[in-house]
């Protein structure tokens, strides 16, 4: 499972300086040397010397068939293609419309701290030809291909509030997940507000996702979405705050799951720790989006443990009174740490053991195996 060093800066932009690699980010320091200047594509290749015909090689420094993932997802049409990335930090925004089916995308080191997707768009940034770029226009990476695979990568949002104190569109999306059989391993995510939005395409497209070992941290809604997705073996972190007085800061979960989806978001085996004080964050709030008021907001966690940031007492909120979250399909089986403690029944649903046996991976994704898949 992914480490975090609890000594690094607390904000993000000196996350992201402090991250192996992600110093190019800001012009500041060069890519490091450990990133691989000989082989840049490790084990997978290069252009002269291709894992298969469909493989392009992307490098910053100008060593591949690309210096930026964009052009190298442009010149991908069609279905299978992958993407070999070589460490660097790709300050981009990048899109994989629904007609690239079956992409993966390898970062060459095989450590997601040496490969970095990273933007700073807002949802209240202005577009250059008017008006704001909303949450969905914000997310530096957005997928909406069925079969997309990625490995080894850091997609991060680095747009801070501190930055700009007269935007009230905080929500700043580091990556938009919609296609059907999306499968994350080893990857991290970085962001404050709405950093991963595991979606769909569409309110009646159930897309299945999985992330395996993976990180991701934020403040408020920072994992959110109507997406069918299973986060196993993962590391939640909730940032700290110094624009706020009081609790809560934030809250880890904001499933937006359709009312005829039978199963929203699975957390197993997983963590979830906090750089705030003990009990400022929330564990979910249910999102029930104007634009789908039938929304009945799915969240189940089981064998994770949970940190004393999470407060115990009341776990879960309201998004809005009009939603509450007792009417909604949250639950948990099994959790430990000072965060899963039950002082309060009533505010801690929990799963029987036999309603257990249907909260699995396989139950959520179907004929659907990403954890069997190798690279």
């Amino acid at each position: 499972m992914p480490s975090h060093d609890t000594r690094l800066p607390l904000s993000r932009r000196g996350f992201l300086l402090a991250s192996t690699g992600a110093a190019a980010a800001l012009a500041l320091a060069p890519a490091p040397a450990h990133a691989g200047a000989r082989r840049p594509f490790g084990r997978f290749g290069s252009p002269v010397a291709r894992l298969t015909p469909q493989t392009l090689y992307v490098d910053p420094k100008g060593r591949g068939d690309h210096t930026t993932v964009k052009d190298a997802v442009t010149a991908a049409t069609g279905s299978g293609w992958t993407l070999v990335l070589a460490p660097g930090t790709y300050r981009e925004t990048v899109a994989v419309d629904v007609t690239r089916t079956e992409s993966t995308w390898i970062g060459a080191s095989e450590d997601p701290r040496d490969v970095v997707i990273v933007y700073d768009n807002a949802a209240g940034t202005p577009k250059p030809g008017g008006g704001t770029y909303g949450t969905t226009g914000s997310a530096t990476t957005t997928v909406q291909a069925d079969g997309f695979t990625a490995r080894w990568i850091t997609f991060a949002n680095d747009w801070l509030r501190a930055d700009h104190p007269g935007v009230t569109g905080t929500q700043a999306v580091a990556i938009k997940v919609q296609g059907d059989r999306s499968a994350f391993h080893h990857c991290r995510f970085l962001g404050h507000q709405d950093t991963l939005y595991a979606d769909s395409i569409a309110l009646t497209s159930f897309a299945r996702q999985y992330f395996s070992h993976c990180y991701a941290e934020g403040d408020v809604d920072f994992v959110f979405g109507r997406a069918t997705a299973v986060y196993e073996n993962c590391h939640f972190r909730t940032l700290n705050r110094t624009d706020l007085a009081a609790a809560p800061y934030g809250f880890v979960f904001a499933p937006s799951t359709a009312g005829a989806n039978p199963r929203g978001y699975l957390v197993t085996r997983s963590r979830v720790t906090s750089e705030a004080p003990d009990a400022f964050y929330k564990l979910a709030r249910p999102w029930v989006p104007s634009s789908d008021t039938t929304a009945r907001p799915s969240l189940v966690v089981r064998d994770t443990w949970l940190g004393p940031g999470i407060d115990a007492a009341a776990p879960y909120t309201n998004m809005s009174d009009a939603f509450p979250w007792q009417n909604q399909r949250f639950a948990e089986y099994r959790d430990t740490g000072p965060g899963a403690r039950i002082t309060v029944p009533e505010n801690r649903p929990q799963l029987t053991s036999e309603q257990a046996q249907s909260a699995t991976r396989e139950a959520y994704l179907g004929d659907w195996r990403p954890w069997r898949e190798t690279c």
